[in-house]
């Protein structure tokens, strides 16, 4: 199955891989724009034969960035240099999406921050400012304008970043959202200001749309499996075509770690909710993979430190699975067909 097709909506995959978004912390002229590193280091892995790319967390505002350095996508002079990063990725036949983010209160930048409400992440993170209504409907449209940049830039999937303690996952958890308003309280109202992010995006964008979250926060306090999955109903009801389980962010509490950990809150959401999910976290091993697969625990394999260490980890694991993959020309009579 790892090397199956997989249709969402107008978008087939050629395999169930898929790069995870990993931030590169890369533009260091603090710019947000796109550079040669980019160019070669997704370049590389859609040589490298994967399903689908998924670029890394980008920021819809300049005050959003998790650092000076991330990619940007709070303006238009943006767009040119992701339209050649996503010409150089279609040119080796691999789709690229691209993760969209705001990073709240975990923001590490000059000036203030944001936040659903004024709670410090820890002492090395500036103490946040509550949002006014007023920012909260900018900040909307800040993911509304991004996504029209990402359609402009050639974008064929967006994926919005609700996990990791960022500022999506704020509102939605009761840990860090202790808002009286209309965005804080109970359930329905931690969830209103992702509902109105992708109302606001599904309005401009009827391709694939996928949402990441974090379906363990590893705080008792925090919100349960129960809680995640009715946030994933709604997503379902908004036409989000899959859900990226991810964990943990939130707090600085660290779970143990294990060879797919986090895969079992993906077989939970996918199964509660039906829909459509991706996993991820310590997948290392082509049959590691395939057994997710076959055991519908997930839709897609999203392979983050794997694909950094080696981007042709794709032709490993079909050498591993026996799956006969047709090679780049350029690598076929070479060190590669040796794995």
């Amino acid at each position: 199955m790892l090397f199956s097709e997989y249709k969402i909506k107008d978008l087939t995959l050629n395999n169930r891989i898929v790069m995870s978004p990993m931030s590169m912390y890369a533009s260091k002229d603090e710019s947000g724009n796109v550079t040669d590193f980019h160019k070669v280091h997704y370049g590389s892995r859609a040589i490298g034969g994967v399903g689908l790319i998924i670029l890394e967390s980008t920021a819809v505002t300049k005050q959003g960035r998790m650092s000076p350095n991330d990619l940007g996508i709070w303006d238009d002079s943006h767009i040119a240099g992701l339209q050649e990063l996503t010409s150089l990725v279609h040119g080796y036949d691999t789709p690229i999406g691209i993760q969209l983010n705001h990073a709240g209160r975990k923001a590490k930048i000059d000036g203030g921050i944001i936040a659903p409400s004024a709670i410090q992440m820890s002492e090395s993170y500036k103490k946040p400012k509550e949002m006014s209504i007023d920012e909260i409907t900018k900040t909307i449209k800040s993911f509304k304008q991004a996504a029209i940049r990402a359609i402009e830039s050639g974008f064929d999937l967006i994926e919005i970043h609700a996990a990791h303690g960022y500022l999506i996952h704020e509102f939605l958890s009761p840990v860090t959202n202790q808002r009286t308003d209309d965005y804080g309280g109970s359930l329905e109202n931690r969830f209103r200001f992702l509902k109105e992010i992708i109302v606001c995006i599904r309005s401009i964008w009827k391709g694939p749309l996928f949402v990441r979250i974090s379906g363990d926060e590893y705080d008792p306090t925090g919100t349960t499996l129960e809680e995640n999955i009715y946030y994933c109903k709604q997503l379902k009801q908004l036409d989000v075509d899959l859900i990226d389980v991810s964990a943990g962010g939130l707090v600085n509490i660290r779970p143990k770690t294990y060879a797919g950990y986090q895969v079992p809150l993906s077989d939970a959401i996918k199964n509660s909710v039906d829909i459509a999910t991706g996993a991820v976290g310590i997948i290392k091993h082509s049959d590691q993979a395939e057994e997710i697969l076959q055991n519908k625990r997930a839709d897609l394999i999203f392979i983050g430190r794997e694909l950094l260490w080696n981007p042709h980890w794709t032709y490993k694991a079909a050498k591993e699975l026996n799956y006969e993959l047709t090679l780049p020309q350029s690598y076929s009579w070479s060190w590669i067909a040796k794995l």
